[in-house]
């Protein structure tokens, strides 16, 4: 009987693509260009969806 393997838990956000590197265009005295990282704000940057323990749930 095959064993299936429970699908992780990916951020809804950015889609398990966390992080990404954005170059400004400018260049340094060594040629290589200036690069800014920008992370998920939803997962800070680990690509999984965050634990609901600090969400209130609301209704009934």
């Amino acid at each position: 009987m095959p064993q299936h393997t429970p699908s992780p838990r990916v951020c809804r956000d950015c889609d398990g693509h966390a992080s990404a590197v954005i170059t400004t265009g400018t260049r340094r005295s060594d040629g290589t260009r200036v690069t800014l990282r920008v992370v998920c704000p939803a997962c800070q940057g680990t690509g999984h969806r965050a634990p609901a323990a600090g969400l209130a749930h609301t209704g009934r």
